[in-house]
């Protein structure tokens, strides 16, 4: 969609919740009703918030409508987990596998090795697992710190502007309103 005067813009829907339970819902009834996973995004990280505007905010509101807010793909705890038993399972049997091959020069050998790889892996999995579960929960407590957390949907037509303000308002959201912002070039 271009402006008037040939900037590109980008119509949004923007909604703060006040709980990830509320979220999750919302995000799982907007991809129900046809909203791509690129086009749901929520603010990035402390971080990333600091390092790209070059200052810390007090309340999620005060980026709402800022285009140069940095922001990050929509992860449900559900597929936390799934990601996280991919991790875990990675590192559980592609070691496994590597070292299966090589049974055939010396089994006994490469038998206690592939045991002590999966223990090893398993364990390294649980121990990165449980990290992913605390950065997440941090994430999402330092935006709920500061007034909920932001969520944006991308709404290029008028209809998919109504589904989405529909779907935010019915699963309490606050500070519900459509935006256009310039497109930033990263």
């Amino acid at each position: 969609m271009m402006a008037q005067n040939s900037r590109k813009v980008v119509r949004e829907a923007v909604a703060v919740f006040e709980d990830v339970s509320s979220l999750e819902a919302a995000v799982d009834e907007l991809r129900a009703a046809g909203f791509a996973e690129d086009a749901i995004s929520l603010l990035a990280g402390h971080d990333a918030v600091e390092k790209k505007l070059g200052r810390m905010y007090t309340r999620v509101e005060e980026l709402e409508d800022d285009p140069r807010a940095p922001r990050t793909a929509f992860v449900s705890e559900k597929n936390l987990g799934e990601r996280e038993s991919w991790v875990l399972g990675s590192l559980t049997y592609l070691p496994t596998l590597i070292a299966a091959g090589t049974v055939v020069a010396s089994a006994g050998a490469v038998a206690a090795a592939i045991v002590g790889t999966a223990v090893g892996g398993a364990l390294i999995g649980t121990i990165f697992a449980h990290w992913m579960d605390r950065r997440h929960a941090e994430w999402l407590q330092e935006q709920l710190d500061r007034g909920g957390i932001l969520l944006w949907v991308s709404t290029p037509t008028a209809e998919d502007e109504r589904k989405a303000i529909d779907v935010l308002t019915k699963h309490s959201a606050h500070d519900i309103h459509i935006h256009e912002i310039p497109v930033v070039e990263p």
